[in-house]
């Protein structure tokens, strides 16, 4: 995904100035897609200059509310219709997992426990966003509860798998003391 098309998505539901989108992005996007103020206001200023965007409105101090062009509508579907997402295919985490044989046990669970905890911590805080998007029936509050139910499910997944890690370092490492009656270092 682009910032590209994350700001024509939400100028597809109506015009809007950089601060407004920012704020959208806070608490929505935010948890798939971050981005801060200068990457908004380039990006909006490079949508404007390739005529998928215009300002619509100028405000007090400079202030700029955009709508989208049909060029933009159009780049917009064009991307949620014909191009494939691309999957993440390397993860740090797991790296780090595949090598983790390096460590005492102990470092092993520690570094699978802070994963767990920091899955439960992602999944409250998006539970806690759940009574937000629920309100609106708009289709970003609507298609935003879908995407959330993806979030809540993949860290609630994410916690059950870090936990069942831990446990799978505990009772190896038990096993591998009970019969060379060695202490848990790796070899």
């Amino acid at each position: 995904m682009s910032l590209r098309h994350a700001l024509l998505g939400l100028l597809a539901e109506g015009p809007a100035s950089g601060y407004d989108l920012l704020k959208i992005f806070n608490i929505s996007l935010a948890n798939v897609w971050p981005a801060t103020q200068s990457q908004v206001y380039t990006e909006l200023s490079r949508l404007a200059d390739a005529g998928m965007v215009k300002v619509a409105a100028e405000g007090p101090r400079g202030r700029k509310e955009y709508a989208i062009e049909e060029a933009g509508l159009t780049e917009l579907r064009h991307w949620l219709t014909e191009v494939e997402p691309v999957g993440t295919e390397r993860s740090d985490l797991l790296l780090r997992v595949f090598f983790l044989g390096q460590v005492i046990p102990e470092q092993a669970r520690t570094y699978l426990r802070r994963r767990a905890e920091s899955a439960a911590g992602t999944h409250e805080r998006l539970s806690g966003l759940g009574e937000m998007v629920d309100q609106g029936q708009d289709d970003l509050s609507v298609y935003g509860r879908i995407a959330l139910e993806w979030g809540l499910r993949y860290s609630a997944m994410q916690r059950e798998w870090a936990e069942w890690a831990e446990g799978e370092v505990d009772r190896i490492s038990r096993s591998r003391g009970s019969r060379t009656g060695e202490r848990e270092c790796p070899a």
